[in-house]
């Protein structure tokens, strides 16, 4: 397995501090925001001094009931050929419910959810991990993700679930260390448990990332430094296994440089005193090895369907306020549930940054109240676009002002007909929004 050593999470805001940083070797995009054809400079300045570009997806939902997409499938193995990268990532988990398999209306959770560790989900996400892996051109290595909610009826733990899932399709784990810290704090499962059962020779790199407790919840924010606990952790990893690779996160509130550099500083210390801890226990710095893959059968239909009827029912009660699937925490749902709407209201303010503009201190209320009985259905873009055209219904957007310019903005990207580019007209447009903000 290739050694990729100290890395970090590639960023836009972040691109120039990464390109001055001493000591990485390797850097990781995500993937949907990477354009094949048009790469941003800083990456490709990366690639042309030798360092490593790992695409890591976000959206596939391998662990959903419907089979992978063939066209975000094709879509992740572009990025790779661009990037001519080793290896590609993605996540254990469902993104979206519903749709023909269960005769309900598609949902999009914009967020990473927990696969239940039953039999029925290793069976479906076995198999579609072989789908992508015979459809992408690199190895293909998946992620632990942090949850809030646990599944009712759970046949496995983690460590079972992924050395199960790694026997029988030879993929490769992507651990997320900071993720095995908010199960054990969320769910009450024992980190050190989890890596005795884990098949370490099948690590291809670890993650570790920030987070915060608040209410005993541990919220995996990415925002926020690396905590002792997380790196307790990463050396109980170091201590039975060399990692391949070791990779900071940070999706938000970037810090100044040095501070990440620091971070940097005490993860390589973490690394260092599990190898000593491992050196003093056998005497060899133990390393990865290859896998082989066991036969995987295809999951019979009415699995898939089984499962994707749960995933939907527990979906919906997140994003659409139906009720609580049997068994679920209802505390621990609604938590979840504000936090899914939240990071919706984050994310949507990133898309279009043009309605905090015109909204002001009222957007942020105003897309929470949406999002309570709006899912999403197909991604943020389309969510800015649903929300400006809920606002522009019925009495909900009051100031004339406002109203006027949010729709302005709306037809702009949704209208009937392209808005004309000529100099004259859309010099007329942009007077006319300065008035109305006056």
């Amino acid at each position: 397995m290739e050694r990729l050593g100290t890395g970090i999470g590639w960023r836009p805001e972040i691109a120039d501090a990464v390109e001055r940083m001493p000591g990485i070797d390797w850097v990781e995009a995500v993937a949907e925001n990477v354009c094949p054809g048009h790469l941003p400079e800083s990456l490709v300045r990366l690639r042309e001094r030798g360092v490593t570009v790992i695409p890591h997806g976000v959206s596939l939902g391998l662990g959903g009931a419907e089979r992978p997409d063939a066209g975000r499938l094709a879509a992740l193995a572009e990025r790779v050929e661009a990037l001519g990268s080793p290896l590609v990532t993605e996540h254990i988990a469902f993104v979206r419910a519903g749709g023909a398999l269960t005769a309900s209306p598609l949902l999009e959770a914009g967020h990473l959810l927990p696969v239940p560790r039953t039999r029925d989900a290793l069976d479906v996400l076995c198999e579609n991990v072989r789908i992508a892996q015979d459809a992408l051109p690199v190895p293909l290595a998946v992620e632990n993700i942090a949850a809030l909610i646990s599944w009712p009826g759970e046949e496995m733990t983690e460590g079972q679930f992924l050395y199960e899932l790694a026997d029988r399709t030879g993929v490769r784990l992507l651990i997320d260390v900071a993720n095995l810290h908010t199960n054990h704090v969320n769910r009450g499962e024992d980190p050190a448990k989890a890596l005795a059962e884990l098949p370490l020779e099948a690590i291809a790199y670890v993650h570790v990332a920030g987070g915060f407790e608040r209410d005993g919840v541990w919220h995996d924010s990415h925002a926020h430094p690396v905590p002792q606990p997380v790196l307790d952790v990463l050396t109980d990893l170091a201590s039975r296994v060399s990692p391949p690779g070791v990779l900071l996160e940070r999706d938000e509130n970037f810090p100044e440089p040095a501070e990440l550099e620091r971070e940097l500083g005490a993860i390589r210390g973490a690394l260092e005193k599990g190898a000593a801890e491992r050196t003093a226990q056998s005497g060899t710095p133990a390393t990865g090895s290859s896998r082989e893959a066991a036969p995987v059968q295809e999951a019979p239909e009415p699995v898939r369907q089984r499962l994707g009827l749960a995933q939907a029912a527990l979906l919906s009660a997140l994003v659409a306020g139906t009720p609580v699937p049997e068994g679920f925490d209802r505390v621990r749902l609604g938590v979840q549930a504000r936090a899914l709407a939240g990071k919706r209201a984050d994310v949507v303010a990133k898309v279009a940054p043009e309605l905090p503009v015109i909204l002001g201190d009222g957007y942020r209320p105003a897309f929470l109240g949406y999002a309570h009985g709006h899912p999403m259905t197909g991604g943020y873009r389309r969510d800015a676009l649903d929300f400006a055209g809920y606002l522009l219904t019925g009495d909900r957007c009051e100031d004339a002002g406002v109203r006027a310019e949010l729709r302005e903005w709306w037809l702009e990207r949704s209208g009937p007909a392209p808005r004309s580019r000529r100099p004259a007209v859309r010099l007329a447009r942009a007077t006319r929004r300065v008035l109305l903000r006056r």
